[in-house]
């Protein structure tokens, strides 16, 4: 690479002394406008048709979109065809205005007021470049050349809106001076105010002013500094209504627009997850879940973000990265072990506080509140920790292990991830869960058992258990006595070749609901080393599973000694 010094012009920031946009706080949703059918359309391999444009329209008006530019009617037949097919076959609600875009040059403003003769809202969006760039390598003019255009268009447009309005067209105007963040500030309010004073806008009837980040070429707090410089040298501030068009060449667009809020705009042009030219427009889910994320209401309906993300990979034949924010495959997966421990204890804690507030670390929004699911929170690969594989028995199974239990059915997953070398489905941690606790039915095997149980006058309870054992090829009898099953159970066994195990803990805890309910019991036991064995056993008989856990720690023990 060349030296950057030698071949790039850096971006000269405004000097501002005083700012204060950096106190402020994001409170209220910007107005959202969706550019998704004219920009994000714009940018396509390969156009929507009238029929997709139309799915994706009324996508957007689902959501809660109530601006939604529909296309550049002057552009091609496609794009007016479209926006005749909304007006005359009645698809715009009351509540939602179509927004049409313009170059300004005459022959193209007359043929965007043909294309939306009988609509009820309508923004009437034109622009003209105005930046020093293309000032000095497209148009060959200078400020008072491209102010002359924007003037000259606006004139037009308000004579040519009288039959409009007389019919009873609620007309708005939107200028936008293209690649504003490059224009030199003092011109772009000599050029606003300009066309402010052209289409006799004033506080009642307010145009919107539409700047643009037509190319990204700053960092965010320096546009926030032309932003707030903007708004307080321009005159008439109080007959515009600032807007914003951020792109994303630097990767910045969220930032250029949420920094363009604090610095004063009240709306946002953006596209659903960024589509748009080159690297994109604003990502209009981001920065409204961005909002919802921080306790404020975005107006938009993002709650079944799968079906939008389907909607929109059907009709722009575009796909969604598995790391984009919200909505991407991998967004709420946590490979990380103590990124899943703490994704755990996190989900724990919110059933055990009763807390109203998301409080689940790693996770800055509920998946639910999208329409994601639990299921893929945490999913297993080889730098998974012990709670990972814990967490997708319990979600997805219902199995919740015993703490202690962690790292040893961790390890046993790890082995696994690494012998495969991929990620593992939690079908496949459930069915090693199964082969390696549940199906450990050997050497040691239950064949048939009863307990006899009485309580004795001062209330303590005696249970006696019998029962036939088979190791191997061998049958035989055991009989014990306890306080309880298990413990009955245990101390038949003892002096069987099974004597060399202690009783650490046991859990138990029902896996379905209802009549057809089964108990699982995870047994906790020690062997003469030292070592801890765990066991589960599963039986719809709440006094057989435990002891099915207890031949299962026991049959794990002989298994991997030998």
């Amino acid at each position: 690479m060349k030296p950057a010094q030698e071949k790039y012009i850096p971006f000269v920031p405004l000097k501002r002394p005083r700012r204060a946009w950096p106190d402020r706080e994001l409170k209220v949703p910007p107005i959202w406008c969706s550019v998704d059918l004219r920009d994000g359309n714009q940018a396509l391999i390969d156009p929507m048709n009238v029929e997709e444009k139309l799915e994706l329209f009324h996508t957007l008006v689902d959501i809660g979109v109530k601006e939604i530019e529909v296309g550049f009617p002057s552009a091609s037949e496609t794009e007016y065809e479209f926006i005749r097919t909304l007006i005359e076959g009645g698809h715009i609600p009351d509540d939602v205005t179509i927004q049409v875009l313009v170059q300004a040059r005459e022959h193209l403003i007359r043929k965007t007021f043909e294309a939306i003769d009988g609509a009820k809202h309508v923004i009437f969006h034109f622009y003209n470049s105005t930046s020093t760039l293309q000032r000095k390598v497209v148009f060959h003019t200078d400020v008072a050349g491209v102010k002359q255009i924007a003037v000259d268009a606006a004139r037009l447009i308000r004579t040519l809106s009288q039959p409009a309005l007389d019919a009873g067209m609620d007309l708005r105007y939107e200028y936008s001076p293209e690649s504003f963040m490059g224009t030199e500030m003092d011109a772009a309010v000599e050029i606003c105010q300009a066309v402010i004073e052209a289409l006799h806008a004033t506080p009642e009837r307010k145009v919107i002013l539409n700047l643009p980040t037509t190319v990204e070429n700053c960092m965010p707090n320096y546009f926030a500094d032309e932003i707030e410089y903007f708004i307080e040298a321009l005159p008439s501030r109080d007959c515009a209504v600032i807007s914003l068009h951020p792109h994303n060449d630097r990767g910045e667009g969220v930032a250029t627009a949420e920094l363009g809020q604090l610095a004063g705009a009240e709306r946002v042009e953006a596209t659903l997850f960024g589509n748009g030219e080159r690297t994109g427009n604003v990502d209009m889910v981001t920065l409204a879940l961005n909002l919802y994320t921080q306790g404020v209401d975005p107006k938009l309906d993002f709650s079944d973000i799968n079906r939008i993300r389907d909607v929109y990979e059907r009709v722009t034949k575009m796909k969604i990265g598995e790391r984009q924010p919200y909505v991407g495959e991998l967004v709420f997966t946590a490979f990380s072990g103590s990124h899943q421990d703490a994704i755990n204890k996190g989900s724990r804690y919110m059933q055990e506080s009763g807390s109203e507030y998301w409080e689940v670390p790693y996770l800055p929004i509920d998946p639910a509140d999208v329409g994601r699911q639990y299921e893929p929170i945490i999913r297993i690969n080889s730098q998974s920790g012990k709670g990972g594989a814990a967490f997708v028995m319990q979600h997805n199974f219902g199995f919740d292990l015993p703490k202690n239990m962690h790292p040893e059915f961790g390890h046993i997953v790890q082995l696994e991830t690494d012998r495969v070398g991929k990620e593992l489905p939690a079908q496949r941690v459930y069915e090693l869960f199964r082969e390696e606790y549940i199906d450990a039915d050997s050497p040691y095997q239950l064949v048939r058992h009863s307990f006899a149980e009485f309580t004795d006058e001062d209330g303590h309870s005696h249970v006696t258990f019998a029962g036939t054992l088979r190791h191997k090829e061998t049958v035989f009898q055991v009989n014990g006595s306890g306080n309880g099953p298990i413990d009955a159970f245990f101390n038949a066994i003892h002096g069987q070749k099974m004597d060399r195990f202690t009783f650490v803990d046991y859990k138990e805890h029902a896996i379905k609901q209802g009549s057809d309910s089964q108990a699982v019991s995870y047994i906790h036991l020690k062997d003469q080393a030292g070592k801890d064995w765990f066991g589960v056993g599963i039986s719809h008989n709440i006094n057989l599973a435990p002891l099915k856990g207890i031949l299962s720690a026991i049959n794990r023990a002989v298994r991997h000694g030998e």
